[in-house]
């Protein structure tokens, strides 16, 4: 049985009634892992901090449910988390589908660490507002933070317990303690 090539159009029309997310590809439909209490503890505290964190400030946090659309490459994918700076650009008008955000993270899980570093982070890197990148572990206190150089350099920070995260792109600071907190607790 040939397997079915799917057109964007196709795919934005069936996602929007499937009870899980599925990323899309160059015609491929992908279902997306579901996640762990420890992962959804951590964004959970993301949130939570990038929300009192740009309070104030010309942007503002997404959770998992906001499709982003990568032009360059054609990905639709769902970010753990992200940060829309300024104007939020959509693919569409029921605005469903950003294309520009600034900040993407990503929580790492053992089907998806590979993935997320290398050919979604490769994806990512072609969208011109985005300023950076957090990989998340969740079996450890310790986030790597990539950065875009103004000559289009990426940095690597790695932040432990009791580190700092600076997100220049957006002028917060995270602290990664908070990101973890009740993470490791007993249930």
């Amino acid at each position: 049985m040939a397997k079915k090539t799917w057109t964007p159009q196709e795919y934005l029309a069936w996602e929007q009634d499937q009870p899980v997310r599925h990323e899309y590809l160059h015609g491929e439909v992908f279902a997306m892992a579901g996640a762990s209490a420890e992962h959804n503890d951590i964004v959970a505290n993301l949130l939570r901090e990038l929300g009192n964190a740009l309070r104030d400030k010309p942007c503002r946090p997404r959770g998992s449910d906001q499709r982003v659309k990568i032009p360059e490459t054609g990905l639709y994918t769902y970010p753990d988390a992200l940060v829309v700076c300024g104007q939020p650009q959509y693919e569409d008008e029921k605005r469903t589908t950003l294309l520009n955000p600034t900040v993407l993270v990503e929580v790492l899980s053992e089907s998806t660490e590979s993935y997320d570093r290398g050919k979604k982070f490769r994806h990512y890197r072609s969208i011109p507002s985005f300023r950076d990148y957090l990989l998340v572990a969740q079996d450890d206190v310790w986030v790597e933070h990539y950065v875009r150089a103004a000559d289009g350099a990426w940095m690597l920070y790695d932040t432990l317990p009791g580190g700092t995260i600076a997100l220049a792109s957006c002028g917060v600071e995270l602290r990664v303690d908070e990101l973890y907190l009740k993470v490791f607790a007993a249930a």
